[in-house]
């Protein structure tokens, strides 16, 4: 997934990330500002995960929002 679409497309998809890692804050999300590194580190701290568990919990949400990132979900 790229990450440039994902920062623009980040307002789209804040609701998801908060169903997705409900220990992340609105504080968190500001601070991420779509940046996946940042996210990254977020979730290590809140949900003490390692950098690569971190990385491999990004990819698998982008993966489920991908149509939503992409606008190919826009009929529903």
């Amino acid at each position: 997934m790229n990450e440039d679409i994902f920062k623009g497309k980040m307002k789209q998809v804040r609701g998801d990330m908060k169903i997705w890692w409900g220990k992340l804050t609105d504080d968190d999300l500001d601070q991420v500002e779509g940046n996946a590194d940042k996210l990254s580190g977020a979730l290590q701290e809140r949900y003490g995960y390692s950098r690569e568990d971190a990385k491999s919990e990004i990819d698998k949400f982008m993966d489920s929002v991908a149509d939503k990132i992409s606008g190919k979900d826009d009929h529903k």
